[in-house]
């Protein structure tokens, strides 16, 4: 997993980032995760090794801003240089998630027409309130390649009026660490079964630390969380 983290902090904006990891994990070191600042790896796609080459190799998908969202207000200005470090390294596919696609327009590059096609923009929605608040934006949106992920699933969603063919893929996935709430196995298979009757992708990513399976409670260390997932077997591609 290549990660690419131009800017770090945030500001908690819905349900979803109550036990945000970037906030957890800045709190070990003493930071102050509302700080917003550009990182060491700004300029990274543009980066090369000694022998000329980019470090990040073509092909790549980068996970871009995790430590953040890419469409921050104080990173507006910045997000400028960043679209255009995008739009240059065509060999490479950045992926994108956002609680803030309401604010994609601000700064959006002049060329970008129906979107760029390395570029996949994908919108949370933790529970229905953020689903219906957030899909019907990127639905409407000028963009090549868009998903969704429910992540943390906080409660049983109804994406079955916000599916159709544009949307690639859905994820989901229950929410890790010590305060983490709870992720229902029904939840995540109703989430499927929408998925298959929309013939959208589904990728059911991890089970979280409080796992909820046949009313049963499961405590499950990080380590198990992915694995676990994938050995449910219930993930979907779109024919």
């Amino acid at each position: 997993m290549t990660l690419w983290n131009p800017w770090h902090g945030c500001h908690k904006t819905s349900a979803g980032c109550k036990n945000c990891y970037v906030f957890r994990m800045d709190a070990r070191f003493n930071r102050d995760p509302s700080v917003i600042g550009k990182t060491n790896y700004f300029d990274l796609p543009l980066k090369k090794s000694r022998n000329g080459e980019y470090r990040l190799k073509p092909v790549e998908t980068i996970y871009t801003c995790l430590s953040s969202d890419f469409f921050l207000e104080e990173a507006d200005d910045w997000r400028i240089e960043a679209w255009k470090m995008m739009h240059l390294r065509t060999d490479l596919h950045f992926y994108i998630i956002t609680k803030r696609i309401e604010r994609f327009r601000v700064n959006q590059p002049e060329d970008w027409n129906e979107g760029y096609d390395n570029v996949t923009i994908c919108v949370t929605c933790e529970n229905q309130e953020m689903a219906d608040q957030r899909l019907p934006v990127l639905l409407e949106l000028p963009i090549r390649h868009k998903s969704v992920i429910c992540e943390p699933l906080l409660g049983r969603i109804d994406l079955s009026c916000l599916l159709n063919e544009s949307i690639e893929e859905v994820t989901v996935g229950g929410e890790s660490g010590s305060e983490a709430r709870i992720c229902q196995y029904d939840w995540v298979l109703d989430i499927r079964n929408q998925c298959i009757e929309k013939n959208v992708s589904f990728n059911f990513k991890q089970t979280g630390s409080r796992f909820v399976k046949d009313k049963r409670l499961y405590r499950i260390e990080r380590k198990d969380q992915l694995p676990l997932a994938a050995k449910a077997g219930i993930n979907y591609t779109s024919k």
